[in-house]
């Protein structure tokens, strides 16, 4: 188990898949569960496409 930080939010999840994890690394993480690993590139693409995902929902529900 490990305490990982999600933006600012602290969580602690499971490390059994991804045992080789370490401290800085990026992970992506299902129901309190890190699944694997990610390159630092990639974590911030995905966090970009997730922030895009939230901002076009927003913009859906406001206009809707």
């Amino acid at each position: 188990m490990a305490n990982v930080d999600f933006g600012g939010v602290l969580r602690e999840v499971c490390l059994d898949y991804v045992p080789e994890a370490r401290i800085g690394d990026y992970c992506l993480v299902h129901v309190g569960f890190a699944l694997n690993l990610l390159s630092e590139e990639d974590a911030h693409e995905t966090l970009s496409l997730l922030e895009d995902i939230a901002r076009l929902e927003q913009e859906t529900t406001a206009s809707g």
